[in-house]
């Protein structure tokens, strides 16, 4: 897909100008440290039924080139693409941390103008931010298929036909359904991209219709990474990291 080649393409400089010091894969996390002192995050994407099968081709990348890691960009098994994001977004790390704080999610609802009777889908259910979506007056359709929530056709249906507003978790980037999902867009409807995987490459998405982006850049490495390894999730996390965003309009 064009997106993984994007950030394939974006990265391969800085890759090849740096090593990999780290790779951890955690049952919730995947995290990888670069010797130039960049950390980046990516979800653990666990198939059902691979177990005893995500090891095939085992390489040990720390201490090699970051291009050799960054090659997983590209790899159609998302539990190993996962590792490449990973890297992408550690590479990304000093133009992340250049990127406004938005610690409570405030700054992007605002943009995306998230108000009375705005219709929100959400691709990946969010659940933390259910209560804001509720106070602004917003109502909201999700799918998430890990947790069970939504039928894949008609909230593909409502995509084209119902939605102001699209929030769209990274982790598609790795299941390559980011471009499948947004070309369902009607013309006019916002996307955001959201979530610790999120790549605050603003090039990456020119050919989308993806007007914001939404991150998480890791503050006290020593403790996300203890995070990653220890399995926690997504609030833990923050509490070692800044969430961020991106206006790309």
């Amino acid at each position: 897909m064009q997106l993984t080649q994007q950030l394939y393409d974006l990265s391969c400089e800085k890759a090849r100008n740096t090593t990999v010091t780290c790779l951890c894969v955690g049952l919730s996390y995947t995290a990888v440290l670069t010797e130039d002192g960049g950390m980046g995050l990516a979800y653990t994407y666990m198939p059902h039924n691979t177990c005893c099968t995500t090891s095939r081709g085992y390489r040990d990348y720390e201490g090699e080139s970051a291009v050799e890691l960054l090659a997983e960009i590209r790899n159609p098994n998302p539990f190993r693409r996962a590792m490449g994001l990973a890297l992408v977004n550690a590479l990304n790390y000093k133009e992340a941390c250049d990127c406004p704080d938005d610690a409570t999610d405030c700054a992007w609802m605002d943009a995306l103008k998230i108000g009375p009777g705005t219709r929100v889908a959400m691709v990946g259910f969010f659940r933390p931010l259910m209560g804001m979506f509720k106070s602004r007056g917003a109502t909201v359709e999700a799918l998430d298929e890990f947790q069970g929530i939504g039928g894949r056709d008609e909230f593909y249906e409502k995509l084209g036909s119902w939605a102001d507003v699209l929030l769209l978790t990274s982790t598609s980037i790795l299941n390559d359904s980011t471009e499948d999902i947004l070309m369902r867009l009607a013309p006019g409807t916002k996307a955001l991209m959201l979530g610790p995987s999120t790549p605050m490459m603003a090039e990456a998405f020119r050919h989308l219709p993806v007007h914001a982006l939404a991150g998480t850049v890791p503050v006290d490495k020593e403790r996300v990474l203890k995070a990653v390894r220890h399995g926690v999730g997504t609030p833990v996390i923050h509490q070692f990291s800044r969430k961020v965003y991106r206006l790309l309009d």
